[in-house]
């Protein structure tokens, strides 16, 4: 949609305070002003307001409508400028992705490295917004992309995010962004910090071997069945009491409760698909009110470990069918699916889902995934949804909840 052939633009701009929009749209109301667009932004407390109007009338100095908006916007202490804008756009064409550059920091020179690669593809810059100030600082882009380019776009940023040590995600953007409705969870060093194999299998001696057998299963190197196998034989003999010691020492990743409470709040369906164990993992479900889990079942016999797992492993494959399973349960089309996860046993399941997120990830299942996050903290999948810090942060307030800024590590 068009101006008019003739419009005029008023651009007011200085310390945001009360009464500064009424004090301007009472002017326009007593000369009849027929509205086309308003734009407002506020940073740090500096406003700039965009009023366009259909043909007042003369504007030029001097004229009776200049005078008053003037009188006016100069009354409550701020500038304003009056200029017409023939023929602009009234309202923009949508835009048709969304960046979203995360970093600890976001220096100066990362942006605008960003800025200068973006527009040498032709790709302009429609709005840019804040989501976030912590765990990290996060900036949404609003883009518009020519045709055939945002594949360039994409290995282009995905360059420019190794390059500037930020984090840098593309999503198409429009209802399909809104319209995710069902995220799921990888377990071990996703949604909890560390591998529940692992500290299992410290108790019976064998860790430094299945670490080392776990290590090269995430980087893709072995079959994951097979090796789960492997590992799971180190545990024979262990009494099934370790099973609850070991739930109870799990660590959830930092911001995984903020995350999940925050996705049930906006209708989210929740759930993990894990390779790890539902003995351990169920006990969590229930206390995060998740809708699905999926896992392996550990085999005992006569109060021990047996050594083995019983029933289809959830294996990399099984972790794809999981998740059509739960969006199928759920109702919910794929498209409007997310999948978190850190290893190569995640990369159908990702791959799977509409937006598949790479979270402190290994190279196999980053050179697959949407988007790829390498800081420490699982609110940033929130940020990719569109979520800010600030709506986070008024939801939890509204149900009495603090605010849990713990000091952060240095960089």
């Amino acid at each position: 949609m068009t101006a008019p052939d003739t419009s005029v633009l008023i651009t007011v701009t200085g310390v945001d305070r009360p009464g500064v929009t009424s004090a301007l749209f009472g002017v326009l109301s007593r000369h009849d002003a027929e509205l086309l667009n308003v734009e407002q932004v506020v940073i740090n407390g500096q406003l700039t307001l965009g009023v366009l109007v259909a043909d007042p009338g003369p504007t030029g100095a001097g004229s009776p409508f200049r005078n008053d908006v003037e009188a006016a916007v100069h009354g409550v202490g701020l500038n304003v400028t009056v200029e017409r804008s023939d023929g602009i756009p009234v309202i923009r064409e949508p835009s048709t992705h969304s960046i979203v550059v995360l970093g600890r920091p976001i220096t100066a020179t990362a942006f605008g490295v960003v800025a200068q690669e973006v527009a040498a593809l032709g790709v302009n810059i429609d709005t840019i917004r804040g989501v976030s100030d912590y765990p990290v600082t996060g900036l949404e882009l609003r883009v518009s992309v020519p045709a055939d380019t945002a594949g360039a776009l994409r290995s282009m940023l995905a360059r420019v995010s190794v390059a500037q040590g930020v984090d840098i995600a593309v999503e198409d953007y429009g209802l399909s962004r809104r319209a995710k409705r069902l995220v799921v969870f990888d377990v071990d060093s996703t949604l909890i910090q560390g591998e529940v194999i692992e500290m299992l299998a410290a108790r019976a001696g064998a860790e430094e071997k299945v670490a080392a057998i776990t290590e090269a299963a995430m980087r893709g190197e072995l079959d994951f069945a097979e090796s789960l196998r492997e590992r799971v034989s180190t545990l024979a003999g262990l009494p099934v009491e370790v099973l609850d010691e070991v739930a109870d020492e799990i660590q959830l990743t930092p911001g995984a409760r903020t995350t999940i409470r925050t996705l049930r709040r906006l209708g989210y369906h929740c759930g993990v698909v894990s390779g790890g164990f539902r003995e351990i993992i169920d006990p969590l479900a229930h206390e995060l009110n998740l809708d699905f889990v999926a896992a392996n079942v550990l085999e005992v016999a006569d109060g021990t470990l047996t050594g083995r797992v019983v029933g289809e492993i959830v294996d990399r494959p099984g972790k794809a069918r999981a998740l059509r399973n739960f969006a199928a349960e759920a109702g919910v089309p794929m498209e409007q699916t997310v999948a978190v996860g850190d290893g190569a046993n995640d990369i159908d399941m990702l791959s799977a889902a509409g937006l598949g997120v790479a979270f402190n990830a290994k190279p196999a299942l980053r050179e697959v995934a949407d988007a790829s996050l390498s800081h420490p903290y699982l609110d940033s999948v929130l940020f990719l949804l569109g979520v800010t810090r600030a709506e986070i942060e008024a939801a939890d307030a509204k149900d009495g909840l603090e605010p849990n800024r713990v000091e952060l590590p240095p960089v």
